[in-house]
């Protein structure tokens, strides 16, 4: 019994010292200045990759927040996370939401990450969703959003989420699915990049995916209620 005891001690110290790193390494601060050159999330994807005898590599380009289309950003907040400005990191009303629902269904079907959670889980952890790995994110994003400005979390996240098999960020996307810039982009097909987040292994935003096509026209039809788009900014396409 002595010897079960020691070891389930050793094992929960082991899980402390293993989460409360995080409140030390990895250095932020570095992002506010420095782009990532990698993530947790394209090292993840290239180990699975390489796993299958898959000769793939990851496609990314960064570009600047000023190049990136506002109907983007707009779109992609109101899709993934609609009190970015407001909130400290954390949407405690979606996530009291998501606690009723996943007990409602007796499983983790609801998330509640704000984008800044999105961001540290892609920057530096790995898609698993243990309970340890939580603690983890909810510390990351803690340090990131007291360390970076709201529109440098926003940038980042641009640029290092997958909208594909290996597309990461939006200038790859954009250039990929529709042969433009992201500071080209049309509202129309914002609104379509931003419905397939978080699950951009499993939709395409040029697909013919009816989820798809009614949470883009969801999302636009609030950014032109929003007046993000509007009558006399409308030309073809948008």
């Amino acid at each position: 019994m002595k010897s079960i005891t020691q070891t389930i001690g050793l094992f929960l110290l082991l899980v402390f010292f293993d989460i409360g790193r995080y409140w030390f390494v990895p250095d932020v601060n570095e992002l506010q200045e420095n782009n990532p050159e990698t993530t947790a999330f394209m090292q993840y994807r290239q180990r699975q990759w390489e796993n299958e005898g898959n000769e793939k590599s990851i496609s990314k380009d960064w570009v600047p927040l000023t190049r990136i289309s506002r109907y983007v950003q707009e779109a992609v907040l109101i899709s993934e996370d609609d009190k970015f400005w407001e909130h400290d990191g954390f949407d405690y009303e979606a996530i009291e939401f998501a606690i009723g629902k996943n007990i409602e269904k007796r499983r983790f079907a609801f998330g509640a990450s704000t984008i800044t959670q999105q961001l540290a889980k892609n920057l530096y952890l790995s898609p698993s969703r243990n309970p340890v790995r939580k603690i983890k994110e909810a510390i990351l994003t803690w340090r990131l959003e007291r360390s970076l400005p709201k529109k440098r979390i926003l940038e980042i996240y641009l640029n290092v989420v997958e909208w594909g098999d290996g597309i990461f960020g939006i200038e790859k996307a954009a250039l990929y699915y529709y042969g433009k810039s992201a500071r080209s982009l049309t509202a129309r097909q914002a609104a379509s990049l931003a419905a397939v987040l978080p699950n951009p292994q499993k939709f395409r935003p040029d697909g013919a995916s009816p989820y798809v096509r009614r949470k883009a026209e969801r999302i636009y039809r609030i950014m032109r209620k929003r007046e993000v788009v509007s009558f006399a900014k409308l030309q073809p396409g948008n």
